[in-house]
Formats: structure tokens, sequence, C-alpha cells
């Protein structure tokens, strides 16, 4: 399987936008976010394919990010799910380019069954690629009763992971709006009746490269790698941490715009 190396940021994203200057051709391209994020994180990839005509919707998920005013211990990845679909439903978008981002795999995998026929392209960005009755707990192989909580009596809650990037600020802007993840989000199994692979779709898998080596087994990786072995997938990499949105806007922008303009 060929692998597409990190791309040269701006100039790259802008030599692919140019290729087609007919914006009436673009898929809308539907953004999900990942665990205790929110759409925010997407603003940087958001603005450089608006400024080009893409149409892009980044939803927010409940109980974290934007909607954290929401959270409760009802939240589940099923409340997850439903955020996105509907979304995809009420703005009645066809032909899309779908993108999970992280935690965010487990919601796009959760919406096939209900929007399946109306995505072209369905896109992993370091993300949890499960297989029908797995949760994020399986695949992360922790158990839940040891996942951790926050605050007094909050044992539902679960804290944010910590996440580097290179520039101070925007590490402080970042964490500031890092929220804790309502459990239920990490327990709760994806329901999908047939594989990706049988959906008829275009599948792609875009791997950060410069996280830990003690990951390899985690299911990030683990998604890759069957990625990788699969005629069904393409696949490519960019030289950054987990963080792709942010550290590497321009890389991720320049290959949804050669998926919603092909």
């Amino acid at each position: 399987m060929p692998v597409t190396k990190s791309l040269a940021g701006a100039e790259s994203v802008a030599r692919v936008l140019a290729t087609n200057d007919d914006e009436s051709m673009t898929r809308p391209i539907v953004l999900v976010h990942g665990a205790w994020g929110g759409a925010h994180g997407f603003g940087k990839v958001r603005r450089l394919l608006a400024a080009e005509g893409h149409e892009v919707f980044t939803p927010s998920l409940t109980g974290i990010g934007e909607r954290s005013h929401l959270t409760h211990p009802g939240v589940t990845l099923r409340t997850h799910i439903t955020d996105a679909v509907n979304t995809v439903l009420y703005e009645d978008l066809d032909d899309i380019v779908l993108l999970g981002f992280s935690y965010g795999g487990m919601v796009v995998t959760g919406m096939l069954d209900h929007v399946g026929d109306r995505v072209h392209d369905l896109v992993y960005l370091d993300a949890f690629v499960p297989n029908d009755g797995q949760a994020v707990m399986d695949l992360v192989g922790q158990d839940s009763a040891t996942a951790g909580a926050i605050g007094i009596g909050d044992a539902w809650l679960i804290p944010p992971m910590p996440r580097e990037l290179d520039d101070p600020a925007e590490q402080a802007w970042s964490e500031a709006r890092r929220t804790p993840q309502p459990v239920g989000t990490f327990r709760e199994a994806v329901q999908l009746s047939k594989p990706q692979e049988e959906w008829d779709v275009s599948l792609t898998y875009i791997k950060a490269t410069a996280d830990p080596a003690e990951a390899a087994d985690s299911g990030f990786w683990q998604a890759a790698r069957r990625a990788q072995a699969s005629e069904r997938w393409s696949y490519h990499e960019i030289a950054t941490n987990h963080m792709i949105p942010t550290t590497h806007p321009a890389d991720l922008a320049a290959i949804l715009s050669d998926l919603s303009r092909s």
C-alpha cells in the first residue's frame, strides 16, 4: 500500500486546492472531533477549507467542548452518534466526506448504519477503527473501573488526557478548552451491521507518526496496520503528534480537499 508522507504545509494545500476551481464540484466535508475536545479544534482546518469554497460542518458532541454545559451521566457513544447524524440529516447533506478524529472514529463508524448511503469518503484521522461490538475500553485495553475520575463524587467523568503542543500559547489555549468526558461514551460498544470494508465508500486512514514508540500496540496503530494491509484503504502519514488539526492543518486540509474534489 503506497504511503503519502507529510506534505509541505501551506504551499501544498494551495497546490491541491488550485487543481479544480469549480466550487460546485466539491463534496460537503463533515469533521467529527475527538474525546475531551470540541469543534473549535478544527478551527484552522475549517478556515483553510472554507477560504477555498469548501462547505465544512463541525458538529459539537454533547457534554464536551462547546457543549460541556450539557454533560451528565447519561451521555453515551449513542448520544454522540446522534449529534453527528442529525447534523447530516438536518442539513440534508449527501455525498459527503466524513472524518472522525481520534475518539471520533467511534462516532463516524456508528453513523454508517444511519447515514452510510450519504457518505462518499470515510476518513479516520489518527482514530479508532472499531469492529461491531467494540467500545473504546476494549480498544485501549483499560478496564473502566481504573479509567480514573475527577471532581468530588463525579466518578462518571474521565479527565482529559494531556496533549503537548510546541507553542506555549497554543498549548494554554487548547488545555483551557479540554473538558472531562462522560465515561459512558467509552463504555458503550459501537453497532455496525457490516465491516467498514463492505460499505460502498472510499476509506482513508491518516496516521500521526511522531507519537511514542511504546504506543505501537495502541488502537490507533492497530487501525493504521489494518488500513496498510488492505487494498480497500488509502493510507497517509503525517510526521507530527496526535494533534494533527492543530499542528499540521494545511496538510490535513490538502488531503480533504483532494477527496472533496475527486
